[in-house]
């Protein structure tokens, strides 16, 4: 038995550059200690670039094996103005289903 989730995530540009998201990693826990990484380019077939002030929000979703777990990752983007690449932490999110909280 697999449990489905979805998550919708805004990402947006606090700085005075243009930037553009390359890649993505996740890392994917279940409570039944199962543990899955996701790499891969940009996020749902799309590099966005962000301008100053600029948003992108996306949806996406993921399956575990068990009604709670967790995901958090990072961004790797590049910076128009000087062409240097950083990465841009995603912390934790919890996913939990609806029908196993009490």
């Amino acid at each position: 038995m697999h449990f489905g989730f979805g998550y919708i995530i805004t990402i947006e540009n606090q700085s005075k550059d243009s930037v553009q998201l390359h890649t993505r990693h996740w890392k994917i826990k279940d409570s039944l200690s199962r543990t899955e990484y996701v790499d891969g380019e940009g996020v749902i077939g799309k590099k966005p670039v962000l301008k100053p002030g600029e948003s992108h929000t996306y949806q996406s979703g993921c399956l575990l094996a068990s009604p709670f777990g967790n995901m958090s990752g990072f961004y790797n983007m590049v910076n128009f103005s000087n062409s240097k690449q950083f990465s841009v932490i995603i912390p934790a999110f919890k996913l939990s289903a609806p029908f196993a909280l009490n």
